[in-house]
């Protein structure tokens, strides 16, 4: 039955959200999955979604539409139990924080029903760790100045991330005035490659595209991406502050397109490297889509040349066994059949490890 389904993928959020350190969300959705069985106030919320895929992540809608409600003060009694506005959680006082959300819930269902209606969309800057690793990789072999085109933007975060400090120990690149941090990027040492000197990146273009592109700077738009983090993770949340803060004096475009219309309009450019980045993004694609955004790549490959060339740098989710990891994946136009595994990572991005044979 489709709410056994639902019940399931959110059991499996809930999951998610121990393993990735928020134990406030973890609680929080197994007693959501126990209200949706016995048609409380979250079973209407989720109404009409029972049988959403896995990447719909109806879960992640629901908590979103709830901290959203925790931001803008208009859920003051489970305030108290959300660490993203002052307050604090406890596995003891999860009762009265479970009775609050429900309460909450049901008493905001026609703004909670509106938020479901929206994809998630995190904009995880710690993944910019990957990315930016990705780029010092192929950029040692090819030391030009870069036209960045990122597919599934969110608010184009991550267009910035030559702008932020990474730092561990062997390792550290970036601004160190930098105001997004990202602390112990990487688990024991880094690469050799990467312990040593960096170049400073030299962008010339950045751009990236999405279906549904979030205006950084706005209101409605900064409260979206505060109320996708979990709450109770505030290394997250200085990291997204930062960000935006730079995204206030950085203009980053995002069209909203497609992946594969927005490639199409790429080409290389002599004189500069071409890269295509991309996080945590494809399950959201359909396969027909990503289709033809491989033709798109597989294009701009065979167009590269040694005074133009061309990389793909990616962070995605692949199935190794019966797990899921996260890895970061580089191909160059010179051959492209060839795919580099270069790093794993925590799915948020830190901390990044060598990858495992």
């Amino acid at each position: 039955m489709p709410v056994e389904h639902a019940i399931a993928m959110i059991g499996l959020q809930a999951d998610a959200c121990e393993e990735l350190g928020s134990p406030l969300y973890a609680a929080l959705l197994r007693r959501v999955a126990q209200d949706v069985r016995d048609g409380g106030p979250c079973a209407d919320a989720v109404a009409g979604y029972e049988d959403a895929p896995g990447p719909d992540a109806i879960a992640l809608r629901l908590l979103g539409g709830v901290h959203a409600l925790v931001l803008t003060g208009r859920a003051p009694e489970l305030a108290v139990h959300y660490p993203s506005v002052g307050g604090s959680f406890a596995p003891e006082t999860l009762d009265q924080a479970w009775a609050a959300f429900r309460t909450t819930v049901a008493a905001e269902l026609p703004r909670i029903r509106e938020w479901m209606t929206r994809p998630p969309q995190t904009n995880e800057v710690g993944r910019a760790n990957l990315l930016i690793t990705g780029l010092l990789h192929t950029l040692a072999q090819h030391p030009l100045p870069v036209r960045l085109f990122e597919l599934g933007s969110s608010a184009g975060l991550n267009l910035l991330a030559d702008r932020f400090h990474y730092r561990s120990t062997g390792f550290a690149y970036g601004p160190e005035d930098s105001p997004v941090l990202l602390p112990d990027a990487w688990r024991g040492a880094p690469p050799a490659w990467l312990a040593g000197p960096q170049p400073t990146v030299a962008f010339t273009e950045r751009r990236g595209c999405d279906l549904t592109p979030i205006d950084p700077v706005s209101t409605e738009g900064s409260l979206a991406l505060r109320a996708y983090l979990w709450a109770d993770q505030p290394a997250r949340t200085a990291r997204l502050d930062g960000a935006l803060r730079l995204a206030a004096g950085t203009p980053a475009p995002v069209d909203p397109v497609g992946a594969a219309e927005f490639l199409a309009g790429v080409e290389p450019a002599s004189g500069a490297l071409t890269v295509v980045w991309h996080s945590v993004m494809r399950q959201y694609v359909p396969a027909e889509e990503w289709a033809g955004v491989e033709a798109e790549l597989q294009r701009l490959a065979s167009a590269s040349t040694a005074d133009a060339p061309f990389a793909h740098i990616a962070f995605e989710p692949r199935r190794v066994g019966d797990r899921h990891r996260f890895q970061l994946t580089v191909r160059t136009g010179a051959d492209f059949t060839v795919e580099q595994v270069l790093a794993e990572a925590m799915p948020h991005g830190l901390p990044a490890w060598a990858p495992v044979v």
